[in-house]
């Protein structure tokens, strides 16, 4: 009695890779050494940013000031930067990184000389806006760099080192400008400190390059008359309305938005007031615990780049837990019993302040996957104006109610979590669908699995009418190869 003959089983499907999607950066030394020029100048930028962090007492004696007055050179500031990220974003993927940054670089070098010779207070302030113009181009000129230059699984860590730089900046304007502040004068100093803007000038100009030889960004398609329009205008348009309807952006917006602005508040204006005024510490102790936020920044956000460059799926929970905790240590201060928290408490909560500059990188980790490389950098100053605007709305918040409720900084404090709330109910609204994109977008990146070769004895059987009565169709394609969310790991 014979045996009908084996059907063969089916060949593992070969996985097909799309030709037109454009090939990985290659890395290397070479990418380190042009992302270094990049990281130098925004390096330079936030010096420049947080000079007047530690000149506040001279600046009012200066320019003739009260409180008030000077605390508008940091809202204008950060007005101007949140401002300028949209427009950056597309000047960057319109004009190329080296424009670009070439541009900041002489605009807030231009600030940083204007505002040591500035002899009035009008005059100070546009050129501290000037400077924040300059400044504003920096950083999404950076992240634009990384994306071109390193693969995609290294974007998370390149990320969290081009932050990590720009906390260093803030170090130094604290160890090393108000020491020579103080012994030298405010012109020498501002005006000696702007030198350091033309010296990474010269690298830039001669050595920057927007991406490896071979990595060509794809011509932009000509503008449809019926589709946006056409010229820059309908540029613009296209780009921003483009960038926008990616929920992987509108979710980054959210994160960044959460995570970043208690620490900014914090560090920017109002936490030596809390600290001194409500916690009767000495600025020299205040000042520290202030640094202390930095050291934490700097050293946790290596960490939040291993984790995220490891395991993308940890994104959402790092970020949430990052808000979570930092909730939890910022209502344990205001509702501690007695006049004065604990010294242990308040580095705690300094220490867990430190975790939001890292978590609101995060941010970028979802519009960059969500967005070709053409859109990056507008994708990026979208993001990047979410973690500002909660700032700017926090800073003018608290003022308000300190004014209303005769400096009490629990009430005013308490504002805080009412953005948090409103940004946690936000990414929890779009992580299910920008997560859902990235999978198919991934699916795409990594190839399409085709079906194999039907056997020959199997479609004997099936043309004989002898085989089930249902079956994939001659030439369907197969399902799509599963793959892990996110860019392949190191």
């Amino acid at each position: 009695m014979s045996s009908a003959p084996a059907v063969p089983g089916p060949r593992e499907a070969p996985v097909r890779r799309d030709p037109a999607l454009p090939k990985d950066p290659p890395g290397g030394r070479k990418a380190v050494l042009v992302w270094s020029i990049g990281v130098a100048v925004y390096f330079v930028a936030v010096i420049f940013r947080t000079s007047l962090g530690v000149a506040g007492l001279e600046a009012a004696d200066r320019f003739h000031v009260n409180a008030s007055a000077l605390s508008t050179f940091s809202l204008l500031q950060l007005l101007v930067y949140a401002g300028m990220q949209i427009p950056v974003g597309l000047m960057v993927d319109r004009l190329g990184t080296k424009k670009v940054l070439t541009l900041g670089a002489v605009l807030f070098t231009a600030g940083q000389i204007g505002f040591a010779l500035s002899p009035s207070y009008g005059m100070a302030l546009a050129h501290r806006a000037l400077l924040g113009c300059g400044d504003a181009m920096t950083f999404i000129s950076v992240l634009r760099l990384g994306t071109r230059w390193f693969p995609a699984r290294r974007g998370p860590l390149m990320a969290q080192l081009a932050g990590l730089v720009g906390m260093a900046g803030n170090l130094v304007s604290t160890l090393v400008l108000a020491p020579v502040l103080h012994g030298i004068g405010w012109v020498p100093a501002f005006a000696g400190s702007a030198v350091a803007g033309l010296v990474v000038l010269v690298p830039l100009v001669l050595f920057l390059r927007d991406h490896p030889e071979g990595h060509e960004p794809p011509p932009r398609p000509a503008a449809a008359a019926g589709a946006g329009g056409s010229g820059a205008g309908g540029f613009v348009r296209r780009q921003i309305a483009d960038s926008w309807k990616e929920p992987g952006t509108k979710l980054g917006l959210w994160v960044h938005f959460t995570t970043q602005f208690p620490a900014m508040v914090f560090l920017l204006l109002w936490g030596m007031p809390f600290l001194v005024e409500a916690q009767g510490l000495s600025r020299t102790t205040a000042g520290g615990l202030l640094t202390l936020i930095v050291a934490s920044n700097m050293a946790l956000g290596l960490v939040y780049g291993q984790i995220v460059a490891r395991r993308q799926s940890s994104r959402i929970p790092l970020a949430l837990g990052t808000v979570a905790l930092t909730a939890l240590l910022w209502g344990s201060v205001l509702a501690y019993p007695g006049d004065h928290a604990p010294m242990w408490l308040l580095v705690c909560l300094c220490l867990v302040l430190g975790t939001c500059g890292p978590a609101s990188m995060i941010g970028f980790d979802f519009a960059r996957p969500a967005n070709p490389a053409e859109r990056q950098g507008t994708a990026s100053g979208i993001t990047n104006m979410g973690g500002f605007i909660a700032s700017m709305t926090t800073l003018l918040v608290v003022g308000l109610l300190l004014d209303a409720t005769d400096d009490d900084y629990r009430i005013a404090f308490s504002s805080v979590f009412v953005l948090e709330l409103l940004g946690i109910t936000q990414i929890l609204r779009l992580r299910g669908r920008a997560l859902s994109r990235e999978r198919d977008r991934d699916r795409d990146r990594i190839g399409v699995a085709l079906p194999p070769p039907a056997p020959a004895a199997a479609t004997a059987v099936v043309a004989a009418g002898t085989g089930p009565a249902s079956g994939t169709p001659a030439g369907a394609v197969a399902d799509v190869a599963h793959c892990d969310a996110g860019p392949a790991r190191s």
